[in-house]
Order: structure tokens, then C-alpha cells, then sequence
């Protein structure tokens, strides 16, 4: 009888903890996908105008330097971006300042529409992160409730802004901690990051699609894809590396931010004139297209790391995974043909393992590549994921992830 009376209260709460997380979750991903899509409509908008209207390039240095006046007069611990919510979440305890959500829309919308080189994971994120906080303490959440709400506003963040409502779920749970997962949050990651992906949806946000074609299963080819994989890992080393290096650079040459904002955004002028191309600004997203259907130059995941690393190291808003795919995918289709693989193969491998090697989330980047491409090349994604993981070492975006291994 205490058998039975065991298994039928363990039920309740099974059943109570599921009702009261569907509804908090059912919550967070609303609020987060609707915000995410004027987000996402904001970032389509202000692209198409910096297309149309070239001359707003050369307003990249105002325009930075009055969001990162905005960061230092109001936004004060939001500037940490990302960290800052990894750091809280680790911590157990404290809050996500809601003035986070509004400064990183906006500076991230800015950051585009002058032309800085950045993505929009870091935003959504952020976005996501600070609602759900905001959340919590609405509700009157205890301490553990409110990390577990914030986690899934990660999730739904960035679920919503890929459309990738399964890798959302993961990432919230693997983002924060290199080794370890946090289980106790899949519920509402779950449920928050499809909510959030069927706001989007519902109001029409449109993902970029990508083709990668099929490869038989041979042992040389696991061969190939291991090699490559590795050059994908030391160059997700190399762009959170270069980041890192240029933020501290910055910091320690120019006290004030919006100083530094001002002269990454000469920076990346002349490096414009330079390199005689506007592909490298912004998301990039036509030179990632490219990278699936045509050849591409050899130097065009160099010089996108480059304006990606001095962009974000100087203080502009915006993510890093939207340039590493580009990076990654650049990569490979310059590798495909030095190797002998087919180019749109080379180049979702690339994206994949590149974003893995910076993020540090290989069970993540492996959903999202099943989830972009399908399960045709599953095995060699995950071996991307692996091996990249492996060798970018210790070094990724983000600076406050625990480590457990």
C-alpha cells in the first residue's frame, strides 16, 4: 500500500510541476516571440535601408558611439552582455535588469543599419534573458524559479531568432556551464523555446534555408571531415581569441566606451575602402548563400572574422553566431575544393562546427545542423561538432561559461 501511495503522490507533483511550468513557459515564450519578431522585421528593415541608402556607412562612428554613450549613462551592467546573464544563472541568485532588453534592441538595430559586423543569437538572448527576469519578479518567483524562467528566455531567444526550436531548447540547457546540463529547466526551455518559435511563425518571420547535399558513407570521408573539423576548431579559437584581445586592447587604450565605439567604426570604414566590398557588414547573410552555391574567395572567412572581432571588440551591440556560420561556411567551401568534397557539404559543416567551437555547446550546434539540413549527413555533423569542440580548447565567446570537465 505505501508502494501505491508512493507512486500516486509522486505523480501529483509530476503533474503540478508540469501545469505550473507550461503556463509560466506559455508566458515567457510569448512575451519573448513577440518581442524577437519586431526584433527580427527591425533587423530586415534597417538591412534593406543600409542596401539602398550606402551612404549611412559613413555614420557607423556616430552611431556607435551614442549606443555606447547610452551603455555608460543608463545601461551599467548591461554592457557585459551575455556574461552577465551566465554569471547570474550561475550564481543562483540576482536579477537580469530589464533596461537590458531595450538598449541591445536598439543598439543592435543601429549596429546594422550603420553597418557594423555582428550577428543577433546575443541579442535575442539578452532580450529573452531580461523579459523573463522581468517576469519573475512580477510573478513573485522564489530565487530557483526565477533562474529557471531566465534559462528558458534563453532558449526561446534563441530558438525564435534561428527557428530552430529544438537546438533553443538545448542551448538554454548548455550555454552556461562547459560539461554539465541543466536538466532541471528542460520543461520550460521546451515549452518556452516552441511558443516562442510559433509567435514567429504565426507572424510571418522568415529563416533563411540552407541545401547541403548528401554523402555516401566512406571511411575516407570521416578521414576528410576530421581534418577539416580541426581547422574549424582553431578558428573558432581564433575569433573569440582575437575578440577577447581587442576588447581588453580598447579598454586598456581608451577609458571611455563610446570613445572606442567611435574609432571601431573608422576602423571598419577604412577597411572597407581597403578591402573595396560591403559583403563583410552586417549578418553577411548574402555571402553565406553564396558559400552553398558557388565558389567564394579564399580570404572571405579571414576578413569576416576580422570585421566581426573589431566591430564587438570595439562595443558595438549585436551576437557572434550569425558570423560565425558565415565564417564557417566560407571556410568550408574554400576548403572543399583543396579536399575534394562537394562545396554545400563542406560549407553546413563549416557553419556548424565553427559556431560549436566558439559557443562550446557541441549536443546544441549538432541539433541545429539536423535541424537546418535534415538527418542525411548526421554522422558527420556530429563529428564536426566533436572535433571542433575538442580544439578550440578552452577559448569561446563567452567568457563566463563554468567549467566542469
Amino acid at each position: 500500500m505505501d508502494f501505491v501511495n508512493n507512486h500516486i503522490k509522486e505523480s501529483r507533483l509530476i503533474i503540478a510541476h508540469f501545469i505550473k511550468w507550461f503556463f509560466l513557459s506559455l508566458i515567457s515564450g510569448i512575451s519573448v516571440g513577440l518581442v524577437i519578431t519586431l526584433f527580427l522585421k527591425s533587423l530586415e528593415y534597417v538591412t534593406q535601408t543600409r542596401q539602398i541608402y550606402a551612404w549611412l556607412l559613413y555614420l557607423l562612428p556616430v552611431g556607435g558611439y551614442i549606443i555606447s554613450f547610452l551603455y555608460y549613462k543608463y545601461g551599467k551592467d548591461s554592457s557585459k552582455g551575455n556574461n552577465l546573464i551566465i554569471e547570474r544563472i550561475n550564481n543562483g541568485k540576482g536579477r537580469i535588469p530589464f533596461r537590458m532588453a531595450p538598449l541591445v534592441f536598439l543598439g543592435t538595430v543601429a549596429t546594422h543599419l550603420f553597418g557594423g559586423s555582428a550577428g543577433r543569437e546575443g541579442t535575442g538572448v539578452q532580450i529573452g534573458a531580461s523579459i523573463c527576469s522581468e517576469l519573475g519578479e512580477l510573478l513573485k518567483l522564489d530565487e530557483s524559479d526565477k533562474n529557471l524562467i531566465i534559462i528558458s528566455g534563453i532558449s526561446s531567444g534563441f530558438g525564435v531568432v534561428f527557428g530552430t526550436p529544438i537546438s533553443g531548447t538545448v542551448f538554454g540547457l548548455e550555454v552556461t556551464s562547459i560539461g554539465k546540463m541543466r536538466y532541471e529547466a528542460i520543461v520550460p526551455c521546451f515549452v518556452a523555446s516552441y511558443i516562442g518559435n510559433s509567435i514567429s511563425n504565426i507572424l510571418k518571420v522568415h529563416h533563411m534555408n540552407y541545401s547541403m547535399v548528401g554523402v555516401i558513407d566512406d571511411v575516407s570521408i570521416f578521414y576528410k571531415v576530421t581534418l577539416c573539423s580541426i581547422l574549424f576548431g582553431i578558428t573558432s579559437k581564433v575569433f573569440s581569441e582575437l575578440t577577447h584581445i581587442l576588447k581588453k586592447y580598447f579598454s586598456y587604450h581608451i577609458r571611455m566606451p563610446y570613445n572606442r565605439s567611435f574609432l571601431g567604426g573608422v576602423i571598419i570604414i577604412v577597411l572597407v575602402f581597403i578591402v573595396n566590398s560591403r559583403i563583410y557588414l552586417g549578418l553577411s547573410l548574402d555571402l553565406l548563400k553564396y558559400s552553398f552555391e558557388i565558389p567564394v574567395n579564399n580570404y572571405d572567412f579571414i576578413l569576416k572574422l576580422i570585421f566581426t572581432s573589431i566591430t564587438l571588440g570595439s562595443g558595438y551591440q549585436g551576437g557572434e553566431v550569425t558570423p560565425l556560420f558565415v565564417i564557417g561556411a566560407t571556410l568550408g567551401n574554400t576548403l572543399s575544393f583543396m579536399i575534394g568534397l562537394p562545396m554545400s557539404f563542406l560549407a553546413g559543416l563549416g557553419m556548424i562546427g565553427v559556431f560549436c567551437g566558439a559557443t562550446k555547446t557541441p549536443i546544441a550546434s549538432f541539433i541545429m545542423g539536423v535541424e537546418l539540413f535534415g538527418s542525411m549527413n548526421m554522422k558527420y555533423l556530429f563529428v564536426a561538432c566533436v572535433i571542433s569542440y575538442v580544439f578550440a580548447g578552452k577559448s569561446g565567446i563567452y567568457t563566463s561559461q563554468e567549467y566542469n570537465i
